[in-house]
């Protein structure tokens, strides 16, 4: 009896739960770890987004400060592109991709190089912030119709209204500019400057729904280096073609090439990477940062009017990208609690 007595006395000692604290116990920020979800909205957010919003700023002042025409910065920004070949020669991964993804992978660079070229195009004669908003709004609104077109993946009432809250608040910034178009030669170029950014858009859309379907491990840095090819091959004789060549003596020209090449190259990185982890029309939703920075330089730096409606707007879409933020983090939490 006393063997037998001794012997559930231990069996119970084993079936009891452990003194260390409990899952709901820890602290948030070891319950709740954010999933592939949320780390590409913030990296789309943080990288992606914000170091866009100054590229058509300093773009629009190299021209005024320079006249240097959009396809000499196009060059000069697929320049930066090129060294990433050395990477490739270090990791040991063909420069131009394998042989199953090489097609893809050149598409993918050539929509790219498309959607900067009328972007850059476009800013020359549209203010950057109207001309940022109308190409962040095509582009989230052709992701959208795209991935419920090809693809399964589903977006949440939450992100549905994230990403109708975007577009109402581009809206509410460009259509005030689209009502007052002037008559003339002058209206006619302005209107070519919201067409380009549209296609810009829509060129962006499509490059981001190609690169999801890259499955090789050096994608990332294989669509950088072409990007930065096909870009040579079509503005370097593009230039001399269409537009003249101008070689800046002042150096706030050298300085807004400089920074556009370097902060267009980390924006293209992060996009291309978040689009791995999110829904492409997330990222492009959360990627409209760029339009409230650019609206924040075209008024402090370029000395550019910013209406009310374009303040309004401009809330409006940073409050649809917290909606999309915060409702992937709450669903990282509910996710982490029904594991516990």
């Amino acid at each position: 009896m006393v063997a037998m007595s001794h012997s559930s006395l231990t069996l119970d000692d084993f079936t009891q739960p452990s003194s260390s604290p409990s899952p709901s116990s820890l602290p948030w920020h070891q319950r709740c770890r954010p999933t592939d979800a949320t780390k590409g909205l913030l990296v789309a957010l943080l990288g992606g987004g914000l170091p866009a919003g100054f590229v058509g700023p300093f773009s629009r002042m190299a021209y005024q400060a320079s006249h240097l025409p959009s396809l000499e910065l196009l060059l000069c920004r697929c320049l930066f592109h090129l060294p990433i070949a050395l990477l490739l020669k270090l990791r040991g991964s063909p420069l131009l991709g394998p042989t199953g993804n090489r097609q893809r992978a050149w598409l993918h660079a050539l929509l790219n190089v498309l959607s900067i070229a009328c972007a850059y195009s476009a800013v020359l004669v549209v203010p950057a912030g109207n001309a940022a908003t109308v190409r962040k709004g095509s582009s989230t609104v052709c992701s959208t119709l795209l991935a419920l077109c090809l693809e399964s993946q589903r977006l949440s009432s939450y992100d549905w209204c994230g990403l109708v809250g975007c577009t109402l608040g581009l809206l509410i910034i460009v259509s005030p500019g689209l009502g007052t178009l002037q008559e003339g030669s002058e209206g006619v170029y302005t209107a070519l400057g919201y067409i380009l950014a549209v296609l810009g858009g829509l060129a962006l859309a499509l490059g981001l729904l190609v690169y999801r379907s890259l499955d090789f491990p050096s994608s990332l840095l294989t669509v950088a280096f072409l990007f930065g090819v096909v870009g040579v091959m079509g503005a370097l004789p593009g230039l001399f073609l269409l537009q003249t060549p101008v070689i800046p003596h002042d150096p706030l020209s050298w300085s807004c090439i400089w920074a556009v090449g370097v902060l267009a190259l980390v924006s293209f990185v992060c996009a291309s990477y978040a689009v791995t982890m999110v829904h492409p029309a997330l990222v492009c939703a959360v990627l409209h940062s760029e339009v409230v920075v650019a609206l924040m330089l075209q008024y402090y730096v370029l000395c550019e009017t910013v209406t009310p409606f374009d303040i309004m707007g401009a809330g409006v879409v940073l409050g649809s990208i917290a909606i999309i933020t915060a409702q992937n983090i709450s669903c990282d939490r509910e996710r982490e609690d029904l594991k516990e």
